[in-house]
């Protein structure tokens, strides 16, 4: 008797321990600091009027409080409750916790190849550079006979056709005035081509509005199900380039508020009712406020390595802000989405180890 509880004990430890993550979501937000995740809006910014397009009553009305705690959760609510509550949250460098990029450019090619390659390539080192030589972790999970053809990307950026090297990788990437559903688009697709292509276009026709991006990417997810789906949304660097904070942190609350759909959804799925994982983080941080240095980013720009980012799902244990001393990098990222999916990436160049302290329980 003790030893059939014994086996049963075993089997059903066994099965506790087994992959939970069916589906992963990843997502990017185009170079949004760190500064703001953990601290919220920065006062010496909001009331520089070089920088507050004349509405430094709205910033503050919408988005401050006296508590930073407080503040941080008035920008990004969905991600100062759900996920500090269910998942991991990493980068805040007023801990010593450190999560930087390990590419010595700090702007967006590079550091969306590092994510997805788990490689810091030296060659990739323009934002118009050629298609990506290097496999991705989507590629490789388009690779496995249970992923195979359900790989989705979405990218605002027009560049993310080359950084994915959708030609060769042989799955979907939808970038900036790509039409969805190719020349059978249902009417919800054409109806979205339609509006995204008659749209304001502020950044012409490199990169279209995250609006368009998040409801196509949406759309898949309702329809098409895939199991692993990328987003890559884009406004928070461009209006940051502008110089426009006040449009920079409400792309950035659309984005908490665009995920929280996501989840909603995904949450009130069978297919992905706990059996999904959120990935969230960026391509690059930026500078401090010192010298107007916040609108950019590169190698000459203090603080533009410094990068965060948040998972949440079955595989997550729910430890919330992260506040322990350590470096982690950018690098890493690509591993530990294969992970995360039960796989080992392995391909022709090296890719770096998983961030360990994400699986510990």
């Amino acid at each position: 008797m003790k030893k059939a509880i014994l086996i049963l004990f075993l089997l059903l430890s066994i099965q506790s321990q087994a992959q939970k993550t069916e589906n992963i979501i990843i997502i990017t937000t185009d170079g949004f600091r760190w500064q703001e995740v953990f601290k919220g809006i920065d006062p010496a910014i909001a009331n520089d009027k070089k920088f507050n397009q004349g509405d430094s009553a709205y910033i503050y009305k919408k988005y401050s409080d006296a508590d930073v705690k407080e503040a941080r959760k008035k920008l990004m609510p969905f991600f100062w409750s759900e996920i500090a509550s269910k998942g991991q949250i990493y980068g805040n460098r007023d801990l010593g916790n450190k999560v930087d990029v390990a590419n010595p450019y700090w702007f967006s090619y590079p550091g969306y190849s590092e994510i997805m390659t788990g490689n810091v390539d030296l060659k990739v080192n323009s934002n118009s550079y050629k298609a990506n030589p290097n496999v991705n972790v989507l590629e490789f999970l388009n690779q496995q006979s249970k992923l195979k053809g359900k790989i989705a990307a979405f990218g605002a950026w027009d560049a993310f056709d080359r950084i994915l090297n959708e030609e060769r990788s042989g799955f979907p990437v939808i970038s900036a005035f790509d039409k969805v559903g190719g020349n059978k688009p249902t009417a919800a697709q054409h109806l979205l081509n339609e509006m995204r292509d008659n749209s304001y276009k502020p950044f012409h026709m490199d990169e279209c509005l995250d609006v368009f991006t998040h409801y196509q990417a949406l759309d898949e997810l309702k329809t098409k199900k895939p199991k692993v789906l990328y987003i890559a949304y884009g406004e928070t660097d461009e209006w940051a380039h502008h110089a426009q904070y006040r449009s920079y942190l409400d792309a950035a609350n659309q984005v908490d508020k665009w995920i929280q759909e996501i989840w909603n959804f995904v949450q009130n799925d069978p297919q992905y009712k706990n059996k999904t994982t959120l990935f969230i983080t960026v391509d690059h941080g930026r500078g401090d406020k010192v010298k107007a240095q916040w609108t950019d980013h590169g190698s000459d720009v203090p603080g533009a390595s410094e990068i965060w980012f948040a998972a949440m799902g079955p595989e997550i244990a729910p430890k919330g802000e992260i506040k322990t001393n350590s470096q982690l990098y950018q690098k890493q990222f690509a591993q530990t989405l294969a992970k995360i999916m039960g796989y080992n990436f392995k391909t022709d160049h090296p890719v770096e180890t998983e961030i360990k302290e994400v699986f510990d329980k």
